[in-house]
């Protein structure tokens, strides 16, 4: 029987998942799996009993991923399964800033005790003015599960679409419109586009990525959306081109005591997966990421850990172990099974930057003390008998 342990409320789509060799708990120090959504963990002690941690969302800052790496403890998340909920507020974004809706609605709650309400507005309107989204140019910078369909929405909208990500999948490539414009750089979007909207990981290579200098390149009256993360944007930067007038309007997802109390920015509180869909969706995906891994080994979108499925297994005997990524490991790990005269039927071994994960399929039970012998090896983290 496995113990999961909520963090937060997980939607009841999720939970209905669960089968019968598994049990909620309100105890955290039984819990051999944690779900989570937006608690902080890093101050967190963990159970020695926590083998993996699933984020019901994309977004991992609220756990320590690598104290858990270290643990031996897999984190996942759930990549895609708010997609659709985030990129429909991203062209809900793009709306509000090319019409100014929200400096138009504003103003009518300023004038709404006026007994003459209907003449103000007719006479006052023409200060929200705005323009249409249609055969405007769009530059989106990252087409996966957000950045691809946006793309192919903006083309149905009549907008002429750039996308730039050197790293795009086959499979989204092949589900991008043939019309989407495939550019080298993102300076290429920088110079050409009306919106630019941003799609991407924060990484070293994607930190402050629009700054001063890329606002530099950008034509006058830009629009800026931001519903990816927060420090792809420099605020201080983007603060001075409102100012001056180069970028028209800044939508970001992410408020923080600058975007809150900038002019021309329009800063959403987060909503990008608030909705029972993406709840849902993301809620269904933790559970079954958590059963696979805890019943099979097997490894889905972990982001501390490889990727590593072998299905279910079919063999007498499994075993998991969770390793940092050092020459000759596998080896030790296959000298130290022969020892016991068990037969290994299969194997599958991959890494991830300094941590690897090796899967082994066994056609006899493994004894305790060649799990302790496992144990003992340099570099490896924690030995998991699936069966």
């Amino acid at each position: 029987m496995f113990h999961i342990h909520y963090l937060n409320k997980i939607s009841d789509q999720g939970t209905a998942l669960w089968t019968d060799g598994f049990q909620l708990t309100g105890n955290l120090e039984e819990a051999d799996a944690i779900a989570v959504r937006s608690a902080n963990m890093h101050e967190m002690e963990l159970p020695e009993t926590l083998l993996a941690i699933a984020r019901a969302g994309a977004g991992v800052n609220n756990i320590p991923l690598t104290d858990c790496a270290e643990k031996g403890i897999v984190v996942f998340n759930t990549p895609g399964a708010n997609a659709r909920s985030v990129m429909e507020l991203a062209l809900c974004g793009m709306l509000l800033a090319s019409r100014d809706i929200v400096g138009g609605i504003n103003w009518v709650q300023s004038i709404a005790g006026s007994s003459e309400i209907g003449r103000l507005v007719e006479k006052g309107k023409s200060q929200f003015a705005g323009h249409e989204i249609y055969g405007k140019r769009i530059g989106i910078i990252g087409l996966g599960a957000i950045g691809g369909p946006l793309a192919n929405a903006c083309r149905k909208l009549g907008m002429d679409v750039y996308g730039c990500d050197p790293h795009i999948s086959v499979e989204a490539a092949w589900h991008l419109d043939e019309h989407v414009k495939r550019v080298n750089s993102r300076e290429e979007i920088y110079e050409s586009c009306d919106v630019i909207t941003l799609h991407v990981p924060l990484l070293d290579d994607t930190r402050h990525m629009i700054d001063a200098e890329a606002i530099s390149k950008m034509k006058d009256g830009v629009i800026i959306l931001n519903f990816a993360r927060d420090l792809l944007v420099d605020d201080d930067a983007m603060a001075e081109a409102l100012k001056s007038g180069k970028v028209k309007r800044y939508v970001t997802d992410f408020p923080n005591e600058k975007t809150a109390n900038m002019p021309g920015c329009i800063a959403v509180p987060h909503l990008g997966a608030s909705t029972e869909e993406s709840e849902d969706n993301c809620a269904k995906m933790a559970v079954r990421e958590l059963q696979d891994y805890l019943e099979n080994g097997n490894i889905h979108n972990s982001v501390n850990y490889p990727n590593c499925d072998m299905g279910i297994c079919n063999t007498v005997g499994r075993i998991a172990l969770l390793h940092h990524n050092v020459p000759g490991a596998l080896g030790r790990f296959t000298a130290a099974v022969a020892e016991e005269n068990v037969n290994i039927a299969g194997l599958m071994n991959k890494s991830r930057e300094e941590y690897a994960y090796t899967m082994l399929d066994l056609d006899h039970h493994v004894s305790q003390s060649a799990v302790k012998k496992l144990e003992s090896l340099d570099g490896v983290l924690r030995v998991r008998v699936i069966k």
